[in-house]
């Protein structure tokens, strides 16, 4: 049993995550990959985040990622990695993250000791991750903690990222989720992207769209209208349930008040980064 309050690993994860992601959705992504000659945004977002497994084939991302379409991720894997190697593509990603946080947080926050103090929680936190059958959060473990605090909390928020998003894909195995199941009833819960973007992003078409939620409808899980059911909201909560079992670890690792301090200070940063413009405008919308 634990020794947290409820769902308190997960609101800490929702205070670190969302910085982290930031920098997928950064100018300075695409800025530094294109300097090492990645430029098309499917590519560069496969390459930067699958770099650490090494230079893997497309069927390697299309299972870590889930929900993907198999032909987007085949059109740019394993192709990337004849413009670029994963280290570059790593180093190149870690100078994104340098100067996104940078131009997020502001330099001011990028000096202060809460954010040197909210490095150190994070880093105690992953000390209780585990590798098995975590493939995207073993191979980001293996990568060298970087010295900056801010780049060190925004590695620290990867490995968290990946630890629960690792566990979340064998939630939704379990509960019988295909990738656009997965991705349709997410944005029924109004926290998802919109329609717009992960079929934008996804690289999945409206009729895949509109044929898992005929799917999920005759599960009963969805209504005409695009919305939950009751039996869906019930599904989704025992997903985020499941996930959050398996994902207690790092969170007792890290211990009831160093869990409520770093979510202090990570909604703080998080704040501060959304009245910057961290995410398009319509990005769920």
């Amino acid at each position: 049993m634990s020794t947290l309050p409820p769902r308190a690993g997960r609101r800490c994860h929702n205070a670190l995550n969302p910085l982290h992601s930031a920098v997928y959705f950064s100018p300075d992504l695409g800025k530094e990959f294109g300097e090492i000659g990645i430029t098309a945004p499917a590519a560069v977002y496969f390459a930067g985040r699958s770099a650490a497994l090494g230079a893997v084939g497309p069927g390697t991302v299309t299972a870590t990622f889930y929900n993907f379409s198999h032909e987007l991720v085949a059109a740019h894997l394993p192709a990337v990695w004849d413009i670029a190697s994963p280290e570059a593509v790593l180093a190149a990603r870690l100078r994104a993250a340098d100067s996104t946080l940078r131009r997020l947080l502001g330099e001011e926050v990028i000096a202060s000791s809460e954010l040197a103090e909210a490095a150190q929680l994070a880093l105690r936190a992953t000390a209780g991750c585990t590798r098995h059958a975590r493939p995207l959060y073993a191979a980001h473990a293996d990568l060298p903690v970087p010295e900056q605090p801010h780049l060190a909390y925004w590695h620290a928020a990867a490995l968290l990222r990946e630890h629960r998003g690792d566990a979340h894909l064998a939630a939704l195995l379990a509960a019988g989720l295909d990738p656009v199941e997965a991705l349709v009833s997410h944005t029924a819960t109004g926290k998802g992207m919109s329609p717009r973007w992960t079929l934008a992003t996804r690289g999945w078409h409206r009729s895949d769209w509109e044929d898992a939620s005929a799917r999920l409808r005759e599960r009963g899980l969805l209504t005409a209208e695009g919305g939950l059911t009751e039996a869906g909201v019930a599904l989704r909560t025992g997903l985020e349930e499941a996930t959050d079992r398996m994902d207690l670890a790092p969170y007792e690792e890290l211990g009831g008040a160093g869990v409520a301090r770093l979510t202090e200070l990570g909604r703080g940063f998080l704040g501060t980064a959304l009245a910057a413009g961290a995410f398009p405008a319509d990005l769920n919308g």
